[in-house]
């Protein structure tokens, strides 16, 4: 099957030359979106962004239009200069490379950003980079940039041209190499080279990533039907098909690696599940068979966490443009092989100390092998019913400072294999410091009284005592062994890695049978599994650590020191000084003094400004006003996502920051929280507590979960649930350790009404122990009902606070009967009478608030004299009404 575009041939040098494009494309742009220019406020050279929507024929299956939401970036004096493509991860948008884009431009290049199909504000269904769909749009975008005047061509139509980008925007570039002849330099990160073995790795399925991908994206319905089917089946069954396996390998660069013949910078992540380091090998291997220069660098960080080294990747990433695209020969371009290694923990602010380790050429993931025997018996265990409990190595996606390879590489182990479901065979004490750089082997013989065993192997780094044992990168090989009843020998290769195993230390093998990240035979089985050969442990000699040494404390830290280090990694708090607490606010859930912020780049428009107000305990409290009233920025900063500008929040007497101990006591939902769907409901808040490094009894699960009142449906898969039993599980999961206080914001949102009155429920059970609950709703029915005190904001400012039945029922505002609609310039008439500070228009009459100088009587007088038909007038009686008068109108 041929996947590449029509009208498109691949060439036979890496070395710049281009060809004609095919001319129809270039009409799909013609007139399509509008532009919006805006300038950066960064130093000179000024940046110019220009906003473009940019319309494609079809959504690639000839269907609906799809429209791609893009950003052009140019500096510097006029003239012609290299083009670069910069691709977006996986759930993200343009928005998130554009610091990346304005240094490119900055330093010569005209960058293009785009988001994805689906994402940001571009429409069409998620392809996962189909051919026919994300590429094909890229093509598009290539087009375009040919006919800008600021971009150097290499003929008409072929821009000189450079993609860069971080896992899918990764695969993009190696993609559009593979597919698109105007490619000139790719610079992809932290991606994949074969999609099908990244999900399906030898057979097995990867489902909590797949779950993630899937939830990330927005939702099956969000994805090309093709792969939601695909999805659900695999998902369903636990077992990739051969159709699922074709589907994924046809959108992957390893579908097209013949024809990427371009230079390639490859980056691959060490702290990654996702697209461990085997896909950035299979890539070089392939690429450079092509005959085009490859250089590869392992990176601390990945999908799993770590130290991302984001300004070490932009910087290689320019240099490698810079050499390929300006054909600058003076470039440092950096070694053929890097790898960055830890060693220690900075003391200063908790984070690992980072060396590099290079090579004069890419050493592969063989290279070195060192022989190591190990012993053990023939040994048997079990697949349990149901592949539970499962083994724990990666928790995929729980990224932030530090990482679990972090740890890992620090010394400290987080795995878990359950007695009875895995074999170990060990190796003597190794006689000198060992540097595992790539993937270890070993054939073992398996059998199992099931069809297929599904096993799970590791290689852990035992220290002398034998019980503190390390997996490094936290990094597992699953293999599917088929008709194993007969029994077969298996080679098993472990994922590459690069780790030091200190003299004295042994190596662990084990062979397990389930992994959280993983789907196993559901039916149970026992596996029988014996040795075959030798562990043979790559060392790849070639590749030299950095001659700047490390600090010396590095090597003589004390056990104690290291721990409290690692403390400061888990958390992700630096140090910092902290205001004291008041002790007069101890028992105060939260009080905010005069708490402003501004908009971004403004120096005098607020989002709050000037916000005071205070909670107690045992109240729910509403936070009401209309879009753009300031209630999402409250709430941000009151969770120490955000820094205010101005004012102090306090909960409990404790100023809020980020990273502040006191959120330990808070609690939230934020409407959107995902969960994996094919564990239970009891399983995803099971695995949400044990993210969080806290004792497992600290949970105060049974508590919670009584409160959100789930019942049976917490052992069922969360796929199965509605959207309100999702709602639940996402306040049960926010009430985890019974917080003092727990904020939600739209928590009925997408409720039918007997679930929105179940939701009511769970927050007045919870605030009726005396904690406190922060609803932020529209639904002020719901308010009125369920909260017992009220803040209302409008344009960033307080409008009002104090008790519901206060506000509901204040004597200031009256309802006016009309018996029929009141128009406009009649409102404003009596808006503009003595005594009336508003007046709203209703379906039967008006809402009138009075001032301080008005009285019931005196407005009748008006009414009746500006010939308002009055009917009756009485005092309001809903939150509604109250909240339109507050405002001036409706929300």
């Amino acid at each position: 099957m041929d996947l590449r575009l029509p009208g498109l041939r691949r060439p036979t040098s890496w070395r710049p030359r281009r060809t004609v494009a095919a001319a129809a494309a270039a009409v799909v742009l013609a007139g399509a979106g509008t532009w919006t220019a805006v300038a950066s406020d960064d130093p000179a050279p000024a940046v110019d962004r220009a906003d473009r929507v940019m319309t494609v024929a079809d959504g690639g299956d000839g269907s609906d239009e799809v429209r791609i939401d893009t950003s052009y970036f140019t500096a510097g004096p006029a003239g012609r200069r290299p083009a670069v493509l910069l691709g977006h991860g996986f759930g993200g948008s343009k928005n998130d490379v554009r610091q990346q884009a304005e240094e490119l431009a900055r330093e010569g290049y005209a960058v293009l950003t785009w988001s994805a199909r689906s994402f940001g504000k571009s429409t069409g269904k998620i392809g996962l980079n189909d051919p026919k769909g994300e590429v094909a749009d890229v093509s598009r975008l290539i087009d375009w940039l040919a006919e800008q005047p600021e971009v150097e061509l290499d003929k008409d139509g072929d821009p000189r041209l450079g993609m860069a980008g971080a896992s899918y925007g990764g695969a993009i570039a190696l993609l559009t190499a593979g597919h698109d002849d105007r490619v000139d330099a790719i610079a992809p990160a932290i991606t994949y080279f074969d999609l099908a073995e990244a999900l399906f790795p030898n057979g097995v399925f990867k489902k909590l990533w797949a779950g993630i991908f899937v939830n990330s994206g927005g939702g099956c319905e969000k994805f090309e039907p093709a792969l939601c089917r695909m999805y659900e089946r695999v998902a369903e069954s636990g077992t990739p098909d051969a159709e699922a396996v074709a589907l994924l390998k046809e959108r992957s660069p390893s579908a097209v690696a013949d024809r990427i013949d371009v230079p390639t910078l490859l980056m691959q992540g060490q702290s990654d599940s996702l697209f461990p380091l085997g896909h950035a090998d299979a890539a070089a291997k392939a690429i450079r068979a092509n005959g085009a220069p490859v250089d590869v660098d392992w990176i601390a960080g990945g999908h799993d966490g770590g130290e991302p080294e984001a300004d070490r990747v932009r910087a290689r990433t320019r240099a490698w443009f810079d050499r390929y695209l300006k054909d600058d020969k003076g470039a440092d371009t950096g070694p053929a092989f890097r790898v960055t290694r830890t060693g220690g923990v900075d003391s200063t602010d908790g984070r690992a100390v980072l060396s590099g380790a290079s090579a004069d050429r890419y050493p592969g993931l063989t290279g070195g092998g060192k022989a190591f025997p190990l012993t053990g018996r023939e040994q048997s265990f079990a697949n349990p019913a149901g592949a539970s409990p499962p083994a724990v190595s990666a928790l995929p996606g729980l990224g932030g400072a530090g990482g679990l390879s972090q740890l890992s590489s620090l010394g400290v182990g987080v795995s878990l294999d359950f007695p009875g479901q895995h074999a170990r065979f060990e190796s003597a004490p190794v006689t000198g410091d060992l540097r595992i750089t790539g993937s270890p082997t070993a054939t073992v013989h398996v059998k199992s009284t099931g069809d297929d065993a599904v096993l799970f192997g590791k290689v852990y780094d035992v220290g002398p005592d034998g019980r503190q044992q390390v997996l490094p990168s936290q990094l597992v090989a699953p293999v599917r062994v088929e008709d194993a009843r007969a029994g077969k020998d298996v080679t098993v290769t472990f994922p590459a890695v690069d780790h030091e195993v200190r003299q004295g230390h042994r190596l662990r093998l084990v062979l397990a049978s389930t992994d959280l990240g993983y789907a196993s035979p559901a039916a149970p089985a026992t596996y029988t599994v014996s040795l075959k050969s030798d562990l043979t442990v790559p060392t790849a000699p070639a590749v030299a650590t950095a001659a700047a040494p490390l600090p010396s404390w590095v090597w003589w830290l004390p056990a104690a020191g290291a721990v409290l280090a690692l403390a400061l990694v888990l958390t992700g708090r630096r140090r910092t000084t902290a205001t004291p607490p008041d002790p007069e606010l101890a028992g105060v859930p939260l009080q905010i003094t005069g708490l402003s912020k501004r908009y971004a780049r403004s120096a005098d428009r607020y989002a709050v400004r000037d916000l005071s107000f205070r909670v107690e305990k045992g109240q729910v409290l509403g936070l009401l006003g209309p879009n753009g009233a300031g209630k999402t920025t409250t709430l941000r900063m009151l969770m120490g996502l955000i820094k205010p500008d101005g004012g102090e929040i306090r909960v409990f007497g404790h100023a809020i920051r980020p990273g502040a101990p006191v959120l330990s006591r808070v609690g939230a939902f934020v409407e959107g929280a995902g969960f994996l769907p094919h564990l239970s409901g009891r399983e995803n808040l099971e695995l949400y507590w044990q993210a969080t490094g806290r004792p497992p009894e600290d949970s105060r699960m049974e508590e919670a979960l009584e409160i959100a009142g789930l019942g049976d449906a917490l052992a069922r898969a969360v796929r199965t649930y509605s959207q309100g039993m999702r709602q639940r599980l996402a306040i049960a999961q926010a009430m985890l350790g019974l917080p003092d206080l727990l904020i939600l914001d739209e928590p009925t949102n997408g409720l039918d009404p007997p679930q929105i009155r179940e939701m009511r429920e769970v927050m007045i059970r919870y605030a009726a122990a005396g904690r406190t609950v922060i609803v932020s709703s529209h639904l002020l029915s719901e308010v009125e009902q369920s909260c017992t005190h009220l803040v209302v904001m409008d344009r960033g400012q307080l409008v009002q606070a104090g008790p519901v039945h206060e506000i509901v029922g204040s004597g200031d505002t009256l309802l006016v009967g009309t018996g029929s609609p009141v128009d406009e310039p009649l409102a404003g008439k009596v808006a503009a009478l003595p005594g009336v500070a508003s007046a709203v228009p209703t379906d039967d009459g008006l809402l009138v608030r009075l001032d301080a100088d008005g009285t019931a009587p005196r407005l009748v007088a008006e009414l009746v004299r500006l010939d308002v038909p009055v009917a009756s007038v009485g005092p309001h009686r809903r939150l509604e009404d109250a909240f339109l008068t507050m405002i001036g109108g409706p929300a």
